[in-house]
């Protein structure tokens, strides 16, 4: 029986718009799982009821959810549920086209990793990095990729601006194609106003949730939608906004917020997931304008008395001690290692901090497969499974020659008519019949991989060519042992949970994370690294650990203990 709080009945029945500010593990989810069974409950209004989100992940979390109570109609109709990219794709470009294509629209959501190499010999570039609208090469790319050609970009610019062209003569757009179309769709007043008494005619509601990652064109979506008449509810955590390289905006979405009536503004505070020390710590690694009252614990772990540990290590690098202690820690709670996840803002620093430097795959079709097979059975015991059933499909395409780069996968999809039950089943055979055996070694792995896939190959090189045999393979087979700790990006975990977390601050950018947390840096790289922080150790339900170079021990242990629950420091 779910036992709702005051807080969760009030947006449960609200029947207007709403700006719903959620703290970690507040039950935002079965919140909205309630609030569509009280929609649904009503007869005299037949229009369907919107539920968008910004990840495949959060969407397969919620649709599961609303079988498993058997609140979702079948036929879904005039319902949706998805990402938002997808209802823009459904409702604003689909039955529409595009200005200047006559061809059937396709969406091709990886268009910006085309690679842009206008002969032989030219560095690779992508067409991410070069403005869509006049394939100009944008500087702080080329910056980032070192790419400084004796005789200027102008090849390459005039290879993305012909790519552009025919991808657009042919029909293939991607979500940034998208959102440039709708906003212009918008712009137009009687265009805008038809459309929107049209949705309105369908839906009676629409739920934005986690959106945090919304970026201001997003936004501007979601008001026209308030406007046009329809209900519209917005779920977020701005402290979890960590995506910042799609143009997420915390502050233009708190500015949002404030177009909200007072009434409207919902908050959806206490944390059914985490325990005391923890709901204490993570509101302390909000920033100091931002924490407000400590979230209190709510759920199964809310007498749980561990405390939180600060691991402290010296020197720069980041050192394997942190994953044996670690695991130590959570053995004592009866905690198995697959439940114990390592998190860093990136993979390879995880990886060093349980021992296990995860090697750059590059294009090396074996390391690529060996993580795409990782992270396959990675994701069917945490979440996450359409993202890693579409990299192993990828890399298998690579392998067989179906495709030459990543960039590539879904042009070829959706060219191809691969809908999902045509390639689904193959992948997930692939996937489990790759699963690293107790012992095996990393040799007897490849061999196993190159006798499952040396079929349908295109092109005159044989298995052993396309799966060579890679010194790193070991490296990253090794998280398949059962004793190992998963160590995982923090991105690869978001809207996930574990019984235990230890989050990694390296000496690199622990600095500029303190900083902002004590209210001295406000600058927007800094902020983001800090936020992955909050995001990694809200994930923990009973264990939080934060691994940080000693010098740094003492400022984050004044951070956590002003939370009221003192931390421990146990140098490593």
């Amino acid at each position: 029986m779910f036992l709702q709080t005051n807080e969760q009945k009030a947006i449960i029945g609200h029947e207007g718009h709403a700006f719903v500010q959620a703290c970690p593990g507040a039950g935002k989810t079965r919140t909205m799982v309630e609030r569509a069974r009280h929609l649904l409950s009503n007869p005299a209004d037949r229009r369907g009821v919107a539920f968008l989100s910004f990840t495949n992940a959060a969407v397969e979390e919620l649709e599961a959810r609303l079988h498993n109570f058997g609140i979702l109609p079948s036929p879904l109709f005039p319902s949706f549920i998805g990402t938002f990219d997808r209802f823009l794709w459904q409702f604003l470009i689909a039955p529409f086209g595009a200005e200047g294509c006559g061809q059937v629209l396709r969406l091709v959501p990886d268009k910006s990793d085309w690679e842009v190499k206008p002969f032989d010999a030219a560095q690779p570039l992508k067409l991410k990095h070069f403005d869509r609208a006049t394939g100009v090469l944008l500087a702080d790319k080329a910056v980032e990729e070192g790419f400084a050609p004796r005789n200027g970009p102008g090849a390459w610019e005039t290879h993305a601006r012909n790519m552009i062209a025919r991808a657009l003569s042919n029909g293939y757009l991607d979500f940034e194609d998208v959102r440039d179309c709708v906003a212009k769709r918008l712009a137009d007043p009687a265009f805008s106003a038809r459309l929107g008494r049209a949705l309105s005619g369908r839906f009676r509601e629409i739920v934005v949730d986690e959106a945090q990652d919304c970026n201001p064109g997003d936004l501007a979506i979601i008001e026209w939608l308030r406007v046009s008449g329809i209900k519209v509810k917005v779920v977020c955590d701005p402290n979890q906004a960590i995506y910042g390289f799609r143009g997420g905006l915390t502050d233009e979405l708190l500015r949002f917020a404030t177009t909200f009536e007072g009434v409207e503004q919902l908050p959806l505070s206490g944390n059914f997931r985490s325990s005391p020390a923890i709901c204490a710590a993570i509101s302390q690694l909000r920033p100091p304008a931002s924490r407000g009252p400590i979230d209190q614990p709510l759920g199964p772990y809310k007498d749980e008395t561990s405390p939180v540990y600060i691991l402290t290590y010296g020197g720069t690098a980041v050192p394997a001690m942190i994953g044996t202690r670690f695991q130590v820690m959570a053995a004592e709670l009866g905690i198995p290692p697959a439940q114990a996840p390592v998190l860093a803002a990136t993979w390879a620093s995880a990886g060093n901090a349980v021992g296990r430097a995860m090697p750059d795959a590059g294009n090396d079709k074996t390391l690529l497969l060996a993580e795409a097979v990782m992270g396959f059975h990675f994701a069917f015991a945490a979440g996450n499974r359409r993202e890693a059933l579409a990299r192993l499909h990828r890399v298998v395409l690579q392998i067989r020659g179906e495709i030459s780069n990543a960039g590539a996968y879904a042009t070829y999809v959706s060219t191809s008519g691969l809908d999902d039950e045509r390639w689904l089943p193959e992948i997930i055979a692939v996937g489990q019949a790759l699963k690293v055996y107790a012992g095996e070694s990393a040799e007897n792995w490849l061999r196993r991989a190159r006798a499952l896939l040396n079929s349908n190959l295109i092109g005159t090189s044989s298995i052993g060519q396309r799966l060579r045999s890679n010194d790193k393979l070991a490296a990253v087979l090794a998280e398949a042992s059962p004793t190992a700790l998963p160590a995982k990006a923090i991105h690869a975990v978001k809207g996930l949970e574990f019984p235990a977390v230890c989050v990694v601050l390296t000496a690199r950018t622990s600095g500029d994370i303190l900083n902002v947390l004590t209210g001295v840096e406000s600058a927007a790289k800094p902020v983001e690294e800090a936020r992955k922080i909050y995001v990694a150790a809200s994930r923990a339900e009973r264990l939080l650990a934060i691994a940080v170079p000693k010098s740094r021990a003492a400022t984050l242990k004044g951070i956590l203990d002003a939370g009221g629950h003192t931390t421990q420091i146990v140098p490593l």
